[in-house]
C-alpha cells in the first residue's frame, strides 16, 4: 500500500508510474487520496483541540470545587458535555474518513521503478538473457499431454474424477519426479542461506490485505467461507505474513526464508490450447524464496534472487531466458519484477516458470513491517519474493525437451533424487 505522504511529496512521479501500469483515473484517485488526508487531519485537529479545551476546563472545574465554588463550577460542567458530545461527533468522523482513505489506498498498485519499460502487455517485455540451446528433438516428438499418456506417470482423468480439471493425479515416476525436484529446490535453497519453514497453506483475510492478494485477487482465490479462511495461490503469503507487525533490528538483514507449498489458483476465464496439460493448473507445488531486506540493498538482493533462479535452470539443462516486466504486465504489489521462461522443444513456446520481484515498501506498509534504523527512528523494511521454481512447466518442458522414440532421460542433476534415470 502506497503511503499518503510519500504520494503528496511526490505526486507526479506517483501519477507518472501509475501511467506506466496503464491505470485508470490515476489522477483523480490520487487527488481522492490527498483530499480524504486532508479531511481525516483536519477532524483530527479539531478533535484535539477541544480535548485540550477539555482538559482545561476539568482542571478549572477542579479548582472552584477546591475554593467551594460549586455554583461557579457546576455552570462550567454544561460546556464540558457539549465538547464531550462533538468530540464523539469528531472522532466518529474521523474513523470513517480513515477507513475510506484506506479503502481507497487498497485500489493503488504499487509505483513501478523507474527501470520499468512502458507498456501495455506481455508482448512489450523487455528481453534480458537467454540461456542454453534449444534441444532439437526427433520427428515424432509429442507434447507432454501425450507423453503423460504413454508412460502412465500423471492422469488428468482420475484428477476430473476426484476434483475436477486442473488437479491432475501425480503416479509412480511422474510423482517421484515432482519430490525429487521439491528435494533439490529445497536443498539448493538452503546452500545459498535460505531457512526452511513449512507454513500454513490456509490463511486469514489480514495476512490476503498484508500481501496484496485481497482485495485485488479475492476472485482468483479459494476460499473456506465458514471458516473466512483462503487457500493460498502462493507460500509467499503465509511466509511473509510471518513478519506481520513485527519490529526488526537493523542487523536482522537480511532475512532469508525457502517453503514448499501446493498452491490454489481458480484461474477464472482460462482457457485455449495454451493451458493444456500442465500448462495451467488449479493446484500445483511450488518452491517458493522469500526475503526481508534493508530498503538500499533491496534491489542488489533482487538481481542475487535473479541469479540464483537462473542457477536452478542451468543445473537442469533448461533453456531459459529472463524477462524484465513492462509496467502492463506487472503484478498489482510489485515494483519491479523479473520473470522466467523455459523453452518447451516440443511445444515450441516459452513457458513461465518464475517471476521474482521486489516490491519495495508497498507490502511492508500493509504488514507494518518496520525495523529500527541507526539513528533509533521506525523505518519500513523492503519485501522480496520468488519462485525457485514451481513445479508445472519445469516438469513438463523437462518431459518434452528430454525426449527420444524410446523414452525421456531425467537431467543428471536430479538422478540421486530420482532412483532412476529415464522414464520408459
Amino acid at each position: 500500500m502506497l503511503q499518503v505522504n510519500f504520494i503528496e511529496e511526490n505526486f507526479e512521479q506517483v501519477l507518472e508510474g501509475l501511467r506506466k501500469r496503464n491505470f485508470a483515473h490515476a489522477e483523480s484517485i490520487l487527488h481522492t487520496v490527498l483530499d480524504l488526508d486532508k479531511k481525516r487531519k483536519s477532524t483530527q485537529l479539531e478533535r484535539d483541540q477541544l480535548q485540550a479545551e477539555s482538559n482545561v476546563i476539568s482542571k478549572r472545574i477542579g479548582l472552584l470545587l477546591r475554593d467551594g465554588n460549586k455554583e461557579e463550577a457546576e455552570n462550567i460542567k454544561a460546556r464540558t458535555s457539549e465538547i464531550k458530545s462533538s468530540i464523539k461527533q469528531f472522532e466518529e468522523q474521523y474513523v470513517t474518513y480513515e477507513e475510506e482513505l484506506k479503502q481507497v489506498l487498497y485500489t493503488l498498485p504499487n509505483v513501478p521503478h523507474s527501470s520499468v519499460p512502458a507498456g501495455k502487455s506481455a508482448d512489450d517485455n523487455e528481453l534480458i538473457l537467454e540461456s542454453g540451446t534449444i534441444p532439437a528433438l526427433h520427428q515424432g516428438k509429442k507434447p507432454h499431454w501425450e507423453l503423460i499418456k504413454d508412460f502412465d506417470i500423471i492422469d488428468f482423468d482420475l484428477g476430473v474424477k476426484i476434483s475436477g480439471a486442473g488437479f491432475p493425479v501425480y503416479k509412480g515416476k511422474g510423482a517421484r519426479l515432482q519430490r525429487a525436484l521439491v528435494n533439490f529446490f529445497l536443498d539448493e535453497a538452503q546452500k545459498a542461506g535460505y531457512t526452511e519453514v513449512q507454513p500454513p497453506i490456509l490463511v486469514n483475510e489480514d495476512s490476503g490485505y498484508g500481501t496484496g492478494q485481497l482485495p485485488d485477487k479475492e476472485g482468483q482465490m479459494y476460499e473456506a467461507t465458514a471458516d473466512k479462511l483462503y487457500l493460498i495461490p502462493t507460500a509467499e503469503v503465509p511466509i511473509t505474513n510471518m513478519y506481520r507487525d513485527v519490529i526488526l533490528q537493523e542487523s536482522d538483514f537480511p532475512i532469508k526464508n525457502v517453503g514448499f507449498t501446493p498452491c490454489f489458483r481458480r484461474e477464472a476465464g482460462s482457457w485455449g490450447a495454451h493451458v493444456r496439460g500442465l500448462n495451467r493448473l488449479h493446484q500445483f507445488d511450488k518452491v517458493e524464496i522469500v526475503q526481508i531486506a534493508h530498503p538500499d540493498q533491496s534491489y542488489e538482493i533482487l538481481e542475487e534472487m535473479n541469479l540464483y533462479v537462473q542457477s536452478l535452470l542451468n543445473k537442469l539443462n533448461l533453456p531459459y531466458r529472463v524477462l524484465k516486466l513492462c509496467g502492463g504486465d506487472m503484478g498489482f504489489t510489485s515494483a519491479l519484477t523479473y520473470d522466467m521462461e523455459v523453452y518447451s522443444a516440443a511445444q515450441e513456446r516459452w513457458l513461465e516458470v518464475s517471476s521474482v520481484s521486489n516490491f519495495e515498501n508497498f507490502q511492508a506498509n500493509r504488514l507494518k513491517l518496520r525495523f529500527k534504523n541507526e539513528e533509533g527512528k521506525m523505518q519500513l523494511a523492503h519485501t522480496l519474493n520468488g519462485s525457485a521454481l514451481a513445479l508445472p512447466r519445469i516438469v513438463a518442458a523437462i518431459l518434452e525437451n528430454n525426449q527420444d522414440e524410446n523414452g525421456i532421460s531425467m537431467p543428471e542433476i536430479l538422478q540421486p533424487y530420482l532412483g532412476f534415470d529415464r522414464i520408459g
